[in-house]
């Protein structure tokens, strides 16, 4: 058995995804970043100069994940955008114009088999968005880069245009990446598309046939399909052939009139069908030339423009959040990270209650009253009165905080005696392995100001994470090479989701 998931349906999932972020009884969703010690071949496999692809398994996406987790961000709606590939204009290049029946057996100009890998759209030097109609039969662009923002089709560096939208420059710094760019829909686009209406042909010239200017109907199911009222090709014979598509009357073969509801067209070339003029009254003839043809292009449901993210393929949607230096003191500054995703609806430390914080600490806290030594940042810790052991992420030597992680790992969170993980507690040693830095809690609970004036409250001397581990739903995860954080620097994170 042979099938599909149309574009339709990626679309669909799109949609209800990116709908997810405002609906009624919207989701909530984080962004996260984990995975401060390096990968390693026994752990994770790969390595930080070649990570390992995350296995979409139970253990890596519902529990080892949220162990190694640092901090999380919630995504707000204005942090998420439809997104298509990036396509750049270039003069001298090909591209690949809109087709409503590209395939395995008609394939586009760059060899594309499905339209929405075709290049049949391209961004310019000021971000408009152009859709090409027609690519004057597989030719380079040639001539300035366009400009205009015009409704209708227009021409330019042989090719007919089509504008679709623009991409604002506070978009644009946002979300444009090397690969993709943000789309939209523009309203005005929008407003003066007609559903079903003939905007471009693909035209075989042939050759006999008399010169001249002749007028055809376009039969098919639109609105007084076959008639003077409904879509009507003018044809321009020249040379014996019949002249390609195009905007330029006498010259091209043009669309006298696009008419309105056709989900197919078809153009007659046969005597009884050819007229001299455009209210198909007095019949003419092309003569007896032989192997020409007129094929009509449908527009996508709408017309063109009437919803471009769909219509170019917008089924990727991109979430662009900033973590702008600690974060009020969530996001660790003194460490990497090498592993980004998002986390739906996880839940409060200790709750069933869906999470509301813009930002989240995800590491464990002791507080040292007494010390020696300097704790090195990803060394391991252990506690020998209770057996705990850990790896350390960040250690604040001014107020004394140790701020650690345990993963389900021997020698990162469980023990290499009988491999169960046994938490931190009481008043009992910490040391690091590597440093031989050691420390004790007096187990008091307080509450401590951070450095940026943000509060940590410790209970018997230990702060837990403020998301509850395993909670929520982890449905995207990337492993990537460390990135380093520092006290005054800004990470832009994208993630691009297909579906």
């Amino acid at each position: 058995m042979s099938a599909i998931i149309t574009e339709k349906f990626r679309q669909h999932n799109a949609d209800q995804f990116f709908e997810s972020f405002t609906e009624a009884s919207a989701s909530t969703y984080y962004l996260f970043i984990g995975k401060a010690t390096a990968f390693t071949t026994a752990t994770t496999t790969g390595s930080d100069s070649s990570p390992p692809t995350p296995a979409d398994a139970v253990g890596e996406t519902e529990f080892y994940a949220w162990d190694s987790m640092l901090a999380a961000k919630k995504i707000a709606s204005t942090d998420i955008t439809y997104a298509i590939p990036r396509r750049n204009w270039v003069n001298g290049t090909i591209y690949d114009m809109y087709e409503h029946d590209i395939s395995s057996s008609n394939t586009s100009s760059s060899g594309a088999s499905n339209l929405y890998d075709s290049t049949f759209f391209f961004m310019t030097s000021d971000y408009r968005v152009y859709k090409v109609l027609d690519n004057n039969g597989g030719t380079a662009f040639s001539g300035a880069e366009p400009t205009s923002e015009s409704t209708s089709p227009f021409a330019s560096g042989g090719y007919v245009l089509k504008y679709m939208y623009s991409i604002t420059a506070s978009e644009a710094s946002k979300y444009l990446t090397t690969d993709y760019m943000p789309v939209s829909n523009d309203t005005t686009v929008a407003a003066a598309a007609t559903d079903g209406k003939i905007e471009s042909l693909v035209v075989t010239a042939g050759s006999g046939y008399t010169d001249g200017t002749y007028y055809a109907a376009v039969f098919g199911d639109g609105t007084s399909q076959g008639t003077s009222s409904g879509a009507i090709v003018r044809i321009t014979v020249s040379g014996g052939a019949i002249a390609s598509f195009g905007l330029t009357a006498g010259t091209d073969t043009t669309i006298h009139a696009g008419g309105a509801g056709y989900t197919f067209g078809t153009v007659n070339l046969g005597d009884d069908f050819i007229f001299s003029d455009a209210s198909l009254s007095t019949s003419s003839t092309l003569g007896s030339g032989t192997g020409g043809a007129i094929n009509v292009v449908i527009s996508p449901k709408g017309g063109h423009g009437n919803d471009a993210i769909a219509e170019l393929g917008g089924h990727f949607v991109m979430s662009a959040v900033t973590l702008t230096q600690a974060e009020g003191d969530d996001v660790t500054t003194q460490n990497d990270f090498r592993q980004v995703g998002l986390v739906v609806d996880p839940t409060t430390y200790g709750t069933s209650t869906i999470a509301s914080s813009t930002t989240a600490r995800q590491t464990f806290v002791v507080k040292l009253d007494t010390n020696s030594g300097t704790f090195e940042a990803d060394e391991q810790i252990t506690q020998a009165t209770t057996g705990a052991v850990g790896k350390v992420v960040e250690w604040d030597s001014t107020l004394k905080l140790l701020y650690f992680q345990q993963e389900r790992f021997s020698g990162f969170g469980t023990s290499a005696t009988n491999s169960g993980l046994t938490v931190f507690s009481g008043a009992n040693q910490i040391t690091g392995g590597t440093s031989g830095a050691t420390g004790t809690t007096s187990g008091t609970t307080e509450t401590v100001t951070l450095a940026n004036n943000n509060t940590l409250t410790l209970t018997s001397g230990y702060a837990n994470p403020e998301l509850q581990p395993d909670s929520g739903n982890i449905v995207y995860l990337e492993n990537r090479k460390p990135i380093q954080r520092d006290s005054d620097q800004t990470e832009d994170i994208k993630l691009i989701i297909e579906f």
